[in-house]
């Protein structure tokens, strides 16, 4: 039976694609570190918890399909405090941010269409436009520039009849790139003055080490073409949760999506309940000590990956991220090699490898891509092992 090519162009995560390899080296009592997905160890707020076991209505029963009003509410009073003000329509709730990204592609890709992504990019990018029907054009970064790649001669000539959008990460996953109020002023410009829309994945928003916070949507000017991703997954350690936003103050986009999420009913009632009573309750004082936990974390992880010999990469300014490039020929067979063969004292780590990072895989081959997610004694055990691992791997491909 056929099966569609758009979902054959997809390729697995990274991230996940080594899942029963690692419980195979549980299975044999090896403790794994797992620096491969963006799932953090920081406690959950418990105002999520107390709003969910609060909830005493007799039947859960379908919540609005743009979202919870207390939830949407929420929305508006945050983001009134990066002085944006949104009307309710302007935001649909989601199933966390990768729905809102889904239902973006949805509604602006026609077959052959196509989006430009600066590269390394979140890899489920990949999936999310080819199921739609559009392709990735990629911006080639490097990490010698510090993967920067806003400027007009380097984007406008990928532009062409078939671009849609500019779809950036900031802070950046997995580069851990902020852009700079100058280079997100000069997308909106380009975006404006090419009729294209500028989705900005804002769901690490919170997370940059300065301590700055800032949104495209501030260049009101740019209303129609600015659209946010969003999402309580990272800002409140609340991953599965699956609570996100699509934000626009584009009308017409927003009457599309609407089909869309009709047609999906809801997102979960009680989820909403506790991401509405998180943004209600916790502030600046929050964000900031988490901010802190995940420097302390980055510094750690710094540290260690600059004792390896030959591993080259760039400090991270935000998120929870970074790439680095590995002296192997192919990441993802060092990968299956520290779970399938090697260990040390009984522990091993995982990564995510960076060839799904890349359009074109070979440009990652000897990449990795680290989420600096578990305390820093655990971090900084997981990078000794992949020296470690590094040197045992290197000296098995010399036989």
């Amino acid at each position: 039976m056929k099966l569609s090519s758009k979902i054959q162009r997809c390729g697995l995560s990274p991230m996940r694609q080594f899942y029963p390899r690692e419980m195979a080296a549980r299975a044999r009592g090896v403790r794994v570190y797992h620096l491969n997905i963006g799932q953090p160890d920081v406690e959950t707020p418990r105002a999520f918890f107390d709003a969910v076991g609060g909830f005493d209505a007799p039947v859960v029963a379908y919540p609005p399909a743009p979202g919870e009003e207390r939830y949407v509410e929420a929305l508006q009073t945050y983001y009134a405090g990066l002085g944006c003000s949104l009307e309710k329509e302007d935001i649909l709730a989601t199933f966390g941010g990768s729905e809102a990204l889904e239902i973006a592609m949805a509604c602006i890709l026609d077959e052959g269409d196509e989006v430009l992504v600066p590269e390394p990019f979140y890899p489920n990018y990949t999936t999310f436009i080819n199921v739609t029907g559009g392709r990735i054009r990629p911006i080639p970064t490097s990490a010698e520039e510090g993967y920067r790649f806003v400027s007009r001669e380097r984007i406008e000539p990928l532009i062409n009849q078939r671009t849609r959008a500019i779809l950036v990460t900031t802070p950046g996953n997995p580069t851990g790139v902020v852009l700079s109020s100058e280079e997100m002023r000069l997308l909106a410009d380009i975006a404006k003055e090419r009729d294209l829309f500028l989705i900005s994945d804002e769901v690490y928003r919170e997370i940059v080490y300065t301590g700055e916070k800032a949104t495209m949507l501030a260049y009101s000017d740019a209303a129609e073409n600015v659209v946010i991703i969003d999402s309580v997954s990272k800002r409140f350690s609340t991953t599965g949760a699956r609570v996100g936003a699509l934000i626009s103050r584009n009308r017409e986009l927003m009457g599309q999506a609407m089909k869309w999420a009709q047609g999906r009913l809801c997102i979960t009632a009680l989820d909403q309940i506790g991401a509405a009573r998180m943004y209600e309750t916790l502030g600046e004082e929050y964000f900031a000590s988490v901010r802190e936990e995940y420097r302390a974390r980055k510094d750690a992880t710094v540290v260690a990956l600059a004792k390896i010999p030959g591993v080259r990469f760039t400090s991270p300014e935000g998120a929870f991220y970074l790439m680095a490039t590995l002296p192997v020929d192919d990441t993802e067979k060092l990968q299956y090699f520290l779970l399938d063969e090697f260990q040390d004292r009984g522990e091993t780590m995982m990564y995510a490898p960076g060839a799904g990072f890349y359009d074109d895989p070979e440009q990652g081959r000897n990449k990795i891509r680290l989420a600096c997610v578990r305390n820093a004694a655990e971090l900084t055990r997981a990078v000794e092992l992949l020296g470690i691992g590094i040197e045992a791997y290197n000296r098995k491909s010399e036989k």
